[in-house]
């Protein structure tokens, strides 16, 4: 028999069901076939190339993304602005931030997440023409563009590069000759 907290006390509930993912190797606990623990389900983990103090924040966003779709909102936004951070912005100011990636390159896919995730996020804790107070579709797509950012910024230029470096140095100089005559 498991016990639960709810409300001020603990209560018997007799029909939880334990699970182990075959993947993660984690439990989660079930109750009239609802995961009640972790409290949320449908959310993809965070990608792994994000900073720990990230995936924390995914991971807490993720645990109360039914009972405050707003709240996660806003955890997710602070995600982005520590993933403009991690990608070699200052962090102070996120607008600035995008638009600073966007000078060096970004693909304007990954802006257009970037700038979502900032205003829905801002939307979250600010007064404004959006309430996410019981939006679960808009805050869990937030979760999909967090880790699509992260999968074109972080993780497929380091596949590419660990590619790359398997080139022979002979090959990689021929490349660096071949650029250099394109460019004149």
């Amino acid at each position: 028999m498991y016990y639960i907290l709810m409300g001020s006390g603990y209560r018997a509930l007799p029909e939880i069901k334990m699970c182990t993912c075959s993947h993660c190797t984690k439990n989660s606990f079930w109750h009239n076939e609802i995961m009640i623990f972790p409290d949320f389900q449908g959310i993809e983990p965070a990608n792994q190339d994000l900073i720990q103090e990230i995936q924390s924040d995914y991971l807490e966003a993720a645990e109360i993304l039914l009972r405050s779709p707003r709240g996660a909102a806003a955890l997710l936004r602070l995600s982005i602005q520590k993933l403009c951070i991690q990608l070699g912005e200052k962090g102070k100011d996120i607008n600035t931030d995008i638009g600073n990636l966007v000078k060096r390159g970004l693909p304007a896919k990954v802006q257009e997440s970037l700038d979502a995730l900032r205003v829905i996020g801002n939307e979250a804790v600010h007064p404004g023409e959006m309430d996410l107070r019981d939006d679960v579709e808009i805050a869990s797509s937030l979760f999909r563009l967090v880790n699509f950012i992260a999968e074109k910024m972080i993780t497929e230029p380091r596949e590419i590069e660990e590619i790359y470096n398997k080139i022979p140095e002979s090959k990689k100089e021929q490349i660096s000759q071949r650029d250099k005559k394109v460019s004149e």
